[in-house]
């Protein structure tokens, strides 16, 4: 077991004035988990087994939601079931006609962008094509690289999540908690994952293709998970944070 895992793992028992802090490599291995996760795009076909992603999974649901709702619904895809989904939504976003007829459900980006949020999309973007080689207004290039999220990245495992539609505001920021507990647990086992909003275009497809009772059921977004591919080029892409002092304001008198 890694240190990472080793603690995750661990229940830390609940602190208290008389207790001493945490030991430094606890402090040490969970930091590591959250600063080492990146943003995947390039898998290696290495399968995860089962009980790994059970572990996963269980570590993450004990993310906090407003009194104890859980509202989170998660859709594995392995194999042939992944292959499907993949081969039928990149069926449609390959063809301009049916991609036209698929839209996203929610506004997950602003409909009216300002600085700094534009010119942060603009940076990473224009990173990661530069480490692709893609060129300005390469739009081919452009197409197929985006294409590749609906692949899952080549990874052997696809996460699909899903909200019930009575669910508010409050529990799809729970699930933002439970999905970075995904990607922290990962982490914590060596794995990699690239989380997805790419996915809420073609909902439509997913549910028919997962047998969701769309009246019920809303994609929230998907994610790929699996062993990161060390050679590949756009893996080495690092996005930039803003420093505490640039996003945060002590109130203290």
């Amino acid at each position: 077991m890694t240190a990472f895992a080793s603690a995750m793992t661990h229940r830390l028992p609940i602190a208290s004035a008389e207790q001493t802090p945490p030991a430094p490599e606890t402090q040490s291995a969970v930091d590591g988990a959250i600063t080492s996760r990146r943003s995947i795009r390039r898998f290696l076909p290495t399968p995860v087994p089962r009980t790994t992603l059970e572990a996963i999974l269980q570590v993450a649901a004990r993310a906090p939601s407003g009194t104890n709702t859980q509202p989170w619904q998660v859709h594995v895809l392995t194999g042939a079931a992944l292959a499907r989904l993949s081969a039928r939504i990149l069926a449609a976003y390959d063809d301009p006609a049916q991609a036209a007829q698929h839209t996203e459900e929610y506004a997950y980006y602003p409909r009216e962008w300002r600085s700094p949020y534009i010119d942060r999309r603009r940076k990473v973007g224009w990173d990661l094509y530069g480490l692709l080689g893609i060129a300005k207004g390469d739009k081919p290039a452009m197409h197929a690289q985006h294409g590749r999220n609906f692949r899952f990245f080549d990874a052997p495992v696809g996460l699909i999540f899903t909200i019930d539609r009575v669910m508010e505001q409050g529990s799809w920021l729970d699930y933002g908690m439970f999905l970075q507990n995904i990607m922290v647990a990962a982490r914590g086992r060596g794995l990699d994952t690239c989380p997805q909003a790419a996915f809420t275009q073609f909902h439509r497809l997913i549910e028919d293709e997962l047998k969701l009772d769309a009246s019920t059921q809303q994609v929230v977004c998907g994610m790929s998970l699996g062993w990161a591919d060390p050679a590949a080029i756009e893996n080495t892409l690092v996005t930039e944070r803003a420093p505490v002092a640039e996003f945060t304001r002590f109130h203290d008198a």
